[in-house]
């Protein structure tokens, strides 16, 4: 479904960021004069809090609205804007996005839960990690009803095409099995070699990467991994799939050396800070070398990595370069391009800000491992653990 950034598109991306009138104009709103409605019902609450609307792309079309547009959500007791766009990150995490995903128009926040912010349904997490969406009383699913009016037209337009990412899944696309899975060891500050790497799913194939990432898992020798993205009942489904070719990581799930946390993408909550405290309470309790993924190892892994460089005393500048480094292998996105600083300052420089406790003006200011040791004990984990998970992950495995 996605694939390179086509030469049209290319194109495009260097006029907006070189013809400054040009930027301008696409930046600029243009108040719709007759406004354009469509009503909505929603389908189906996601696993992190997304609605599925009833509406397709084809109604978006039938009263021109575009990627870039900008509209006014109305839920009835409140009243909203969202950009229209094709991709959560097209926005900066915590914004509202319309996101149009192939199949139909979705509703979300980038890294939130847009189901419990706005009221809509409350998650409720069961012991074995699966979950339900739970209603008003008297209220169901086919109560929620909502409406699209387009407000603006090209208002987020610039911002749209500086966040466009296009990747493959094809294995002849990338450089290397390492760059293919996005596997890599995270090295810096007081981290021991080979004791911490990060990686896409070893074991969820929807994205043609577990083979690559369990080898890499095997030859690197991990011994515990905190899945980010599962739960068990997942996990062992994946093992009887037909394309199933991950026998390292399923003899270390059988070992009792892999904990699924089933976690949800946003790092604001307590449900992904719970997960986070009995994750790392895990690898505290069990031995390196360790493995942070979760399906693309970019999001959730990507904010856990940066929690855990932070707490082994990496720089800024090296967390926010092994941050980066997804991004170079999955989207192609080159270092000291306008889009790879405007995707390095929606994300990594918002999760450590969060971590921080400080604005991201201040981050190269701050020590960072003080801070996240702040976080980790704030959150709930044990001072006991934390220094025994800093001890383990300073030795040299290698």
């Amino acid at each position: 479904m996605k694939k390179y950034l086509s030469l049209t598109a290319l194109l495009v991306l260097a006029l907006f960021m070189m013809v400054s009138c040009a930027t301008k104009a696409l930046s600029e709103p243009v108040v719709v004069e007759e406004a354009k409605t469509l009503d909505s019902s929603v389908k189906d609450i996601q696993k992190y809090g997304n609605l599925v609307l009833s509406i397709t792309k084809s109604d978006m079309d039938s009263i021109g609205a575009e990627y870039g547009d900008v509209f006014t959500v109305d839920l009835g007791d409140q009243v909203l804007e969202a950009p229209y766009c094709t991709s959560y990150s097209d926005v900066e995490i915590g914004d509202l996005v319309l996101r149009n995903d192939g199949d139909g128009i979705i509703l979300a926040i980038n890294m939130g839960d847009f189901a419990s912010s706005y009221g809509i349904a409350t998650k409720v997490s069961n012991p074995d990690k699966t979950y339900q969406w739970v209603f008003e009383e008297g209220k169901k699913l086919e109560d929620i009803t909502l409406s699209l009016i387009l407000t603006s037209k090209g208002e987020y337009r610039g911002q749209y095409l500086i966040h466009q990412l296009f990747r493959t899944n094809e294995r002849d696309d990338y450089s290397s099995d390492a760059v293919f899975a996005n596997f890599r060891e995270i090295v810096g500050g007081n981290l021991g070699s080979g004791a911490l790497f990060r990686s896409s799913s070893p074991v969820n194939n929807e994205i043609g990467r577990a083979k690559y990432a369990d080898e890499l898992v095997s030859f690197n020798n991990i011994r515990s991994v905190m899945n980010l993205a599962d739960n068990r009942e997942a996990i062992e489904g994946y093992f009887k799939e037909e394309d199933f070719a991950s026998p390292y990581y399923k003899s270390l799930y059988e070992n009792g050396q892999v904990i699924a946390l089933n976690m949800g993408v946003s790092f604001k909550t307590r449900e992904f800070q719970n997960g986070l405290v009995e994750g790392l309470t895990f690898l505290s309790k069990n031995e390196g070398p360790y493995l942070v993924h979760c399906n693309e190892g970019k999001d959730r892994a990507g904010f856990t990595s940066a929690l855990l460089s932070a707490l082994m005393g990496l720089t800024y500048d090296e967390i926010a370069s092994d941050y980066m480094t997804s991004y170079e292998n999955y989207y192609h996105v080159e270092k000291g391009t306008e889009q790879y600083e405007a995707v390095k300052r929606s994300n990594i420089d918002s999760m450590l800000s969060f971590i921080a406790g400080v604005e991201t003006k201040d981050l190269e200011n701050v020590d960072l491992s003080v801070k996240a040791e702040e976080f980790l004990v704030a959150i709930g984990m044990e001072k006991v653990d934390i220094d025994t998970l800093k001890s383990k992950l300073s030795k040299n495995y290698k």
